[in-house]
């Protein structure tokens, strides 16, 4: 089957949501796909003192807030889910979270599983756990930047049946992109990382991010890989119904050939 997606690579303004909505609708002008992923914390940059300097730049899951109010007018132009980052409210609590969007609204909402450094001084860990969603016939799943480094995250999206990871993203690490063929490999699963540029200032801490977003397929081939600084949107087709076929040859298949009564080790540490 085919199915276009697209990955959007953009250098979010700390506490300029306005702008923030603009340079992605700009982007996405006249563009056309099934399934569209932008980076983490796409409404509000990455750099915040505390969760109360953070939370006028926030909002909550059910799309009323301008961030993701604007983003579901566009997927009705763009014929398609869009898959975003953002700082999500709810109540007291603050989450670095992706959504997915469709023109009828929210789709499903994911809470970042491993936070990074000092994303614990502003988020609570989350909560939502892995699961997927259908959309065109199409099994997603999402994940969030440092999220990368656990193989469980992966594999529980794709043992959840994901075809598609999209993985909304702020890399300061050098090591993601290439550690993304070997989860796409290892699940045989597609994944679009999408990745935010440029730097963040705060106080003595300075951070700098890689770019470089990146579509991987279910070989481990690298389909895309984006600039270093500059934002950007790639569009390209794929057949999903690849990541359904777990067999590395006549005798061996990645999900079939699993021990899980021998990883118990995993759960009871």
């Amino acid at each position: 089957m085919e199915f276009t997606i697209a990955v959007l690579q953009l250098e979010p303004e700390r506490k300029n949501v306005e702008r923030n909505i603009r340079k992605i609708i700009n982007l996405l002008e006249g563009v056309k796909a099934d399934l569209i992923v932008l980076p983490e914390l796409s409404n509000s940059g990455y750099l915040y003192e505390t969760p109360q300097e953070l939370e006028p730049f926030s909002e909550d899951r059910h799309g009323n807030g301008r961030f993701l109010d604007a983003l579901v007018k566009k997927t009705k132009q763009t014929g398609g889910v869009i898959i975003t980052g953002y700082a999500e409210m709810d109540g007291e609590n603050l989450y670095n979270s992706a959504i997915a969007l469709s023109s009828e609204g929210p789709l499903t909402n994911y809470r970042k599983t491993h936070l990074y450094d000092r994303e614990k001084t502003l988020f609570q860990s989350g909560n939502s756990g892995f699961s997927t969603f259908n959309w065109k016939g199409v099994t997603i799943g999402m994940m969030i930047c440092y999220d990368w480094i656990y193989p469980e995250a992966c594999r529980s999206l794709a043992l959840a049946g994901a075809q598609i990871i999209a993985h909304p993203a702020n890399l300061v690490l050098p090591y993601c992109q290439n550690a993304m063929i070997t989860r796409s490999l290892e699940n045989r699963v597609f994944t679009i990382t999408a990745n935010r540029i440029g730097k963040e200032k705060l106080g003595n801490s300075e951070l700098s991010f890689t770019g470089v977003s990146q579509i991987t397929d279910p070989s481990g081939e690298i389909r895309y890989r984006g600039p270093e600084n500059k934002e950007t949107v790639h569009i390209m087709q794929i057949d999903p119904e690849e990541a359904l076929n777990k067999k590395i040859n006549s005798r061996n298949d990645l999900f079939e050939d699993r021990q899980p009564s021998l990883y118990e080790i995993l759960t009871d540490c």
